[in-house]
């Protein structure tokens, strides 16, 4: 099976006069399941549907989005797998120099806010052509929202992008239900019905059931009202037990968001991933030095979607669910011995998972039929007792996996979630994870220390943690490995005021860690912790929460966590003293800094011959104080004499 084509010539080469779909990417295109489009785009190959790609277009040449003609149903809009504005910058909001998913790795070939942008561009030229909007970009915009770089509430992206609907979440089954309707003739305005969709419209009666959110204009009043808002938004994520929701505008407008769609099936996930992809980039970027972001992903394996952990900073919650929807181990098999049958392959499997690796089935049993819990975590702020703990079928993959011909090595990269491990009474997982699939270091997420802060987080306590570490080493120890773990850990979180970073310093000194980056609190749409930063209040209590927002106290916060740095003594010290931590400035072992000698003050020695004596007997004493044994062996010879 061919690439789908970029180009008149692909059409005809193909056979193809006018295609079904355009689909607009920011990204460059590659074809392979680890990419959003390129899933959407075999999915509706494969009922029927003829797909283009446009690859980052010149967002500035209305010409650059004609370049395959005028669609027969509509065109389908992405911004990339990240969102564009995390992709241009960092939290310190300094533009990024490179781009993974860009050929060459160049930055800058897709606009900020690309899929408003896009659609924009779409609609300029074509007034009346559907636009189906989806990917992480549109997923988390799909209400309204907090826009960490221009600092304001922003609309739902579906009014921004002037698009017809939204398909939100991981979108195979919505995608094709509109491509059906669009099909058989309906207009893109009637299609209201379809979960997994977010519309606009100005008949409520439209709207099946449903809760009505603060409207726009009294959440811009109101941060507050905001809060009360993703609260709702929060506890309607289940394709089970979620209502429809609708957000009032201004002029009579109602965007409307119906339930999610409902979890794949085993079938269904095997179904998806067993498409032809060409597993890699378009050719045409051979010459630029191809797409840097394959090389991550090339030997990996996706064997599961969703995540339960709901982690407060995290996005997963909104985009993908917290039901887990697996792979059988024969599709993941299957896909493996491709991977060992390509170019370049060396033995090495370099991640089987997920979002959460070793989270390979639901939570519990009931949430199959009765949906996730509206106002309960499955593992905060401690697991819940009907939490089905089992690594069984996911080791019984990874011993599958081992056993391949070719394969050297499976190791497991994606995150994985330590108290759920500690929560299993059986051991044979931590044990064979260590022993097989570790190379040489385990990278594990604790994000804080302070307990205060971690429950902001959505996080088990510190001890749990520690208790996990303990374990590691020992099993490490009993196999005779000297196996490492990298923690993730993240500064200036809601809720961290200077005290709660001063602590984090102090166990990086306790472990010996010198983390040579460090992750500053990131606000991304749609999550927990950035209506936290915005509103000042956690939603899920409307308690005031303490929000490090100055620019030079969040520096301080980074500072902390790279305390060794001779370039950072300033802002630690400063941090110490806010904090009320001088204890920590000074020769002894527990100390982070060292107190610096001041320069000696210029005198004018002829003026002031009296001062000159003082200070220097001064600076002698000073000496001798920091040099105990020369004190002693001077006291000796006046002793002797």
């Amino acid at each position: 099976m061919a690439f789908l084509p970029i180009s008149r010539e692909d059409m005809e080469a193909q056979g193809i006069e006018q295609l079904d779909f355009v689909y607009v990417i920011g990204d460059a295109y590659v074809d392979h399941p680890s990419f959003g489009h390129a899933i959407i785009s075999r999915v509706l190959q494969a009922h029927g549907y003829r797909v283009g790609i446009i690859a980052q277009p010149d967002w500035k040449n209305d010409e650059s989005i004609n370049i395959l003609g005028e669609p027969r149903l509509g065109f389908i809009v992405m911004g990339g797998n990240m969102d564009s504005m995390v992709n241009h910058y960092y939290v310190s909001k300094k533009r990024r120099d490179k781009d993974a998913y860009t050929p060459g790795g160049v930055i800058g070939k897709r606009p900020d806010h690309a899929a408003v942008v896009y659609c924009n561009l779409i609609r300029h030229t074509y007034k009346d052509k559907p636009i189906i909007i989806g990917g992480i970009e549109a997923s988390l915009r799909r209400m309204a929202h907090y826009d960490y770089w221009s600092n304001r509430l922003k609309r739902s992206i579906l009014l921004d992008s002037q698009a017809d609907i939204i398909s939100y979440g991981m979108g195979e089954k919505s995608m094709v239900e509109i491509a059906d309707a669009l099909d058989s003739g309906m207009d893109i305005k009637d299609i209201t019905y379809i979960r997994g969709t977010v519309f606009q419209t100005r008949d409520l009666s439209l709207a099946y059931d449903p809760i009505i959110l603060p409207s726009y204009d009294a959440m811009k009043e109101d941060k507050l009202n905001y809060a009360r808002s993703f609260k709702i938004q929060s506890e309607n994520t289940d394709a089970i037990n979620g209502k429809t929701l609708v957000e009032p505008y201004p002029n009579g407008v109602y965007v409307v968001q119906n339930p999610p769609q409902m979890p794949l099936t085993t079938r269904e996930m095997d179904d998806i991933y067993d498409l032809p992809y060409e597993r890699t980039y378009h050719p045409s970027y051979e010459t630029e030095g191809g797409v840097p972001a394959i090389e991550e992903i090339r030997h990996s394996l996706i064997s599961c979607r969703g995540c339960f952990g709901a982690c407060s900073f995290c996005a997963l919650t909104f985009h993908q669910g917290r039901v887990i929807q697996s792979r059988s181990h024969e599709s993941v098999i299957k896909e493996a011995i491709k991977i060992t049958e390509m170019k370049g392959f060396k033995g090495y499997i370099h991640d089987v998972g997920g979002p959460t690796a070793n989270f390979y089935h639901p939570s519990c049993k009931k949430q199959q039929k009765n949906g996730v819990c509206k106002n309960k975590q499955c593992l905060f702020p401690k697991p819940c007792k009907n939490l089905n703990v089992d690594h069984r079928d996911y080791l019984n993959l990874l011993r599958k996996l081992r056993e391949l011909p070719k394969v050297k090595k499976v190791f497991v990269r994606s995150g994985i979630r330590f108290d759920y491990i500690m929560e299993d009474k059986d051991d044979t997982f931590f044990r064979e994870l260590i022993e097989h699939h570790i190379s040489g270091q385990l990278k594990v997420a604790p994000e804080h220390v302070s307990d205060k802060v971690l429950s902001y987080m959505g996080k088990p306590p510190h001890c749990i943690y520690e208790k996990f570490i303990e374990k590691y080493y020992r099993f490490n120890q009993s196999m005779g490995k000297k196996q490492f773990v990298v923690p993730y850990l993240m500064s200036s979180h809601p809720g961290s005021d200077m005290r709660e970073a001063v602590k984090l310093a102090e166990y990086l000194r306790d472990i010996g860690y010198n983390p040579q980056q460090v992750q500053d609190f990131y606000p991304t749409p749609s999550t927990m912790s950035t209506v936290m930063y915005y509103t000042g209040v956690d939603p899920r209590t409307m308690e005031k929460v303490y929000i490090p927002k100055n620019p030079h106290e969040k520096a301080m916060q980074r500072a902390l966590m790279q305390y060794r740095n001779p370039a950072n003594y300033e802002l630690v010290k400063e941090a110490l003293h806010i904090a009320g931590r001088e204890d920590l400035i000074g020769f002894g072992a527990n100390c982070l800094i060292k107190p610096r000698q001041l320069k000696k003050e210029k005198v004018n020695y002829k003026k002031d011959d009296l001062r000159r004596r003082k200070n220097n007997s001064q600076n002698s004493v000073k000496k001798e104080q920091y040099h105990p044994k020369k004190r002693n062996q001077k006291n000796k010879k006046k002793r002797g004499r």
